[in-house]
This record gives C-alpha cells, structure tokens and sequence, in this order.
C-alpha cells in the first residue's frame, strides 16, 4: 500500500537525520535510501550510482540569531497538496544573504528553509534546494536549534526536492526573499 510506503519513508528519512554519525555517513545513507527503497524519487534505481555533492565545506556552517519577522505566504504546490499555507517564523541573517525561515500552517505544522542561491541552475538544481523540512523529517541536520534564539545552519545538508529527480513531483520552491545571488557552494548538485 502506498500510503504505508510513504510512512515508511519518512521513517527513514527521520532515522537518517538523526542517527548519521557525520556528513560522509549521513550521504551513504541517503544513497542508499534513495537506491533501495519502493517510495524514492528515483525512477530508474538499477542504474542509480549515488548522488553528486559539492566537497564538504567547513565555510558553509553558520552560527546566527534568528531575527523576529512576521507575514505569510500561499505557495501553490501545482499539485495534490494545492495552495500552502505558511508563516514567517524568522528571518536569519547569514553569509550569503537574508533568509526567511517558514513555519507550514498545517496540522502538525513544521519549519521549512528552502533556498535558491547562485549555484542553482547551474551547479545545483535549478529551482532550488532545501535546507530543513521537519514534516519530511529532516531534523537537526541542516538547521539546528542552539536554545533561545540561536541556530546553525550547515549548508553541507542543502538538499535537492523530489522535483529535481522526477518531473511526477511537484514541490515548492523558494520564494523571491529566499533567493539569494550568492554561491553557496555546499550541499547536493543537480542529479541531471
């Protein structure tokens, strides 16, 4: 059943955030995930040999303050999930640029940080990569809540959406004030 598969998934995908010992573990796992399992993105897995990554970048983590923001934005997904629903939980001054982070208004909710930087389109999926999705169960690995405040942010982790693999998929992406001019040379390449 579908609908099991998919939990099983995002099982998955929650074990290998938070049980990855380091970034080179945490990428054989999500080679692994996306060559074996029935719910991957990946349509041909016989042929699939693992994904690109720019080298780990050490100059890619980043320690800031989440700065208090308000607002809210619809992204229309094109899709099954139609017109989401989220709510400026921060914006986070970064290297790079400014970037909102969003909290999903549904049930359950969660913080979602896609981005679109300089490499995309080039090096790096053109529309854009993520940095978190806890509803998708990507904790602690690309944004790490420090207490209060304070987070990092380790672009090691940006990662590409399930549009990137297959066009079946349908995903949001950045929006205008998540998209910055910046190379961040760190995280997935373009899987084409």
């Amino acid at each position: 059943m579908d609908a099991l598969e998919l939990a099983d998934y995002r099982a998955a995908v929650a074990r290998m955030y938070l049980e990855a010992a380091d970034l080179k573990d945490f990428r054989a796992r999500r080679d692994e995930l996306f060559a074996t399992h029935p719910q991957s993105p990946i349509t041909d897995r016989a042929s699939f040999t693992g994904l690109r990554y720019f080298p780990a970048n050490p100059e890619a983590i980043v320690e800031t303050v989440v700065q208090p923001a308000s607002g809210e934005i619809d992204i229309d997904t094109g899709g099954p999930d139609g017109v989401v629903h989220y709510r400026r939980a921060g914006v986070l001054p970064t290297p790079f640029g400014s970037l909102s982070l969003w909290w999903i208004s549904a049930y359950g909710g969660g913080l979602f940080l896609p981005v679109r930087d300089g490499t995309c389109g080039t090096a790096s999926y053109g529309g854009g990569r993520y940095l978190t999705d806890t509803v998708k169960g990507t904790h602690g690995r690309g944004l790490t809540l420090l207490g209060g405040d304070r987070v990092r942010l380790d672009f090691n982790y940006l990662y590409n959406p399930s549009c990137a693999y297959d066009d079946a998929w349908l995903c949001p992406l950045a929006p205008p004030e998540n998209r910055v001019s910046a190379p961040i040379e760190a995280g997935e390449l373009s899987f084409h």
